[in-house]
């Protein structure tokens, strides 16, 4: 049965004193993301902020035992990356 797993991350980047600082913060974590897991993943929230951002993480499978594994590999690893700018975390199945 097909399981689509997302993880919605939410970040406060404290050191982020601009766009540009929290934005190159992000970027890392996307690009890390994508590349390390083969995710789709977005920032959907708090683009004109500076140190506030929601980023959603997305996978696909036919079995939700690997998606709700590969969601928490992803979520420890954007803990280790982000630290104490990780406030929150959520994960859901459609």
């Amino acid at each position: 049965m097909l399981t689509i797993g997302l993880l919605t991350l939410h970040l406060q980047i404290e050191a982020a004193h601009s766009l540009k600082e929290k934005r190159q913060v992000v970027r890392g974590l996307k690009d890390r993301l994508r590349n390390r897991f083969n995710v789709s993943v977005a920032e959907v929230d708090g683009q004109d902020t500076w140190q506030r951002s929601v980023i959603a993480v997305v996978t696909v499978s036919g079995d939700r035992p690997r998606v709700e594994e590969q969601l928490a590999k992803i979520e420890a690893d954007a803990a280790r990356l982000l630290g104490g700018d990780l406030v929150s975390s959520e994960v859901e199945f459609l």
